[in-house]
């Protein structure tokens, strides 16, 4: 599994995950993009940061690991497939 780092920001591959690259890049939260973005809508997942760039879109590792820790308290993150 991806080790988070303490501090910094992730972009939306390493959360959710991208197959395709080389090497994989393993899902932390296993949801397809727009299921993602519905979520961030609804205020299911946080909201990015976009104080970094114009077109830079991230999110703060602390804010993924509190996800990630309510996920694996009621089991309610990566069920759902991408319409």
């Amino acid at each position: 599994m991806y080790a988070l780092p303490e501090t910094g920001y992730l972009r939306l591959r390493q959360i959710i995950g991208n197959p395709k690259a080389v090497p994989p890049i393993p899902a932390l939260i296993p949801v397809g993009k727009s299921t993602w973005w519905a979520g961030v809508k609804s205020g299911r997942y946080p909201r990015p940061v976009r104080t970094l760039g114009a077109r830079i879109t991230a999110w703060r590792v602390e804010d993924i690991r509190e996800l990630i820790r309510r996920c694996s308290l009621t089991g309610e993150c990566g069920a759902e497939s991408d319409a």
